[in-house]
Parts: C-alpha cells; sequence; structure tokens
C-alpha cells in the first residue's frame, strides 16, 4: 500500500510523513522527490523546466520505484509529495494500480494565510518564493480536482503529530 500525502508547500508532508511512519507498522517514508532530483542531475541537463514533475520520465519512475521497493520490502510506502497537475496524478495512480498497488491518498491543507505564514517563517529551509509561487496552483487544484480525490486533512489547526494521527486511523480503519 502506499499512503500518499499531497497538498502545496507548507501544509506539513515532510514533518507529517515521519509521524506517519512511526504509526502505521512495516512503512517507509519515500519522497519522491528524490527521483526529480536524480534526474535534476543528469548532464549535460534535460530540457529547462521549472518543476521536474513536467520532465515525463518522472511520472514512471515514481511509479516504478515505489513499484520496486514494496516488491522487496512489502509492507507500506508513505510517500509525501506535492501533484498538483490533474494529468500527472492520474498518469502515476493509474500506473500503480497497473501493478495492483493500493493508493490512500491524502490532501493536506490549510488556509493560504497560514501556508503564507508557515512558508515565510520556515526556520529548516527558509522563506521561500519558489515555494509561495504554489499557493494559487494549490488553491486552484483544491477547487478543481484535488479534493475530490482525497480525503482532506485539514491541517490549519491540527499540529503533525494530530495530523498524522487521523491519517493512521483512517489506514487502519479501512
Amino acid at each position: 500500500m502506499i499512503v500518499w500525502l499531497n497538498g502545496t508547500h507548507g501544509a506539513g508532508k515532510t514533518t507529517t510523513s515521519a509521524l506517519v511512519q512511526q504509526l502505521i507498522p512495516d512503512s517507509r517514508v519515500f519522497d519522491a522527490e528524490k527521483v526529480g532530483e536524480t534526474l535534476m542531475d543528469i548532464k549535460p541537463g534535460l530540457p529547462s523546466t521549472n518543476n521536474f514533475q513536467h520532465w515525463p520520465p518522472w511520472r514512471p519512475l515514481v511509479v516504478e520505484t515505489a513499484r520496486r521497493v514494496l516488491d522487496y520490502t512489502g509492507g507500506t510506502l508513505v510517500m509525501p509529495m506535492t501533484v498538483l497537475v490533474e494529468q500527472y496524478w492520474r498518469e502515476i495512480s493509474a500506473g500503480l494500480a497497473g501493478h495492483a498497488i493500493e493508493v490512500r491518498h491524502f490532501v493536506l491543507h490549510a488556509d493560504q494565510d497560514t501556508l503564507r505564514r508557515r512558508i515565510e517563517g520556515d526556520t529548516v529551509m527558509g522563506p521561500s518564493s519558489f515555494r509561495l509561487e504554489y499557493l494559487e496552483p494549490y488553491a486552484e487544484a483544491a477547487r478543481t480536482w484535488l479534493h475530490g480525490e482525497a480525503e482532506v486533512i485539514d491541517t490549519t489547526h491540527l499540529t503533525p503529530a494530530q495530523a498524522a494521527l487521523q491519517i493512521a486511523e483512517s489506514v487502519k480503519n479501512s
């Protein structure tokens, strides 16, 4: 199984994923961003883009990497990864379904002011204009398709531990 934690920057995916992993037996965290980082390291570089998700190899490589890890280890992968382009989500989820991998899709949500405050006050990564640029695309995806595709966990007034507990309980009770 995959527990996919979606949502935009500042929603709490990375912190929450580590806590979810502690609550679900035989689980591991797999950050699909590392697949994108591998693609960014290719020299000479791939065609220029502002987001590695736009590179066509990224999506099937995420599917294949997750499949191979699950084949090797079994258990559950907790995957914190923002995917705001519906076509990309469809491609990934269909690829995983084609390998009979169950996906529990959660969106960590917070209101725009909370997200902006978290991004601007981030003491680990520091303020980031790149992360702020995704607030509106997230809001658009949430309105048009994303919230209909997932279980939404509003983190506006939750700690990461509270969000993780909600996710783990939902997974256990399904």
